[in-house]
């Protein structure tokens, strides 16, 4: 399964969390790396996480909370799931 089939398939909250994760992740990454890179350079690569995981965790809460009030505003909380139509018929 491909990146963007598996993020399609996933839930508003998760969908919006795991994206703000990685981007928040990756920026703060490399800003701890040049930070890492300029105060000591044998401990840059500690950097990269001390500076990292801190932004990609805030970067999820954010994903999250944005996830959220796009599914209120959507009034679901997946993206494809459409609300049952009164009167279906349901599979048997």
């Amino acid at each position: 399964m491909r990146a963007r089939s598996q993020l399609a398939a996933m839930p508003l909250i998760h969908r919006f969390a795991s994206v703000g994760f990685a981007l928040a992740f990756l920026l703060g990454g490399l800003v701890g790396l040049l930070l890492g890179l300029l105060a000591y350079p044998p401990t840059a690569w500690f950097a990269v996480l001390e500076v990292g995981l801190p932004a990609g965790v805030l970067g999820a809460a954010f994903g999250a909370l944005t996830g959220m009030i796009t599914g209120t505003l959507r009034g679901s909380t997946t993206a494809d799931q459409a609300p049952p139509r009164v009167g279906a018929a349901s599979p048997r």
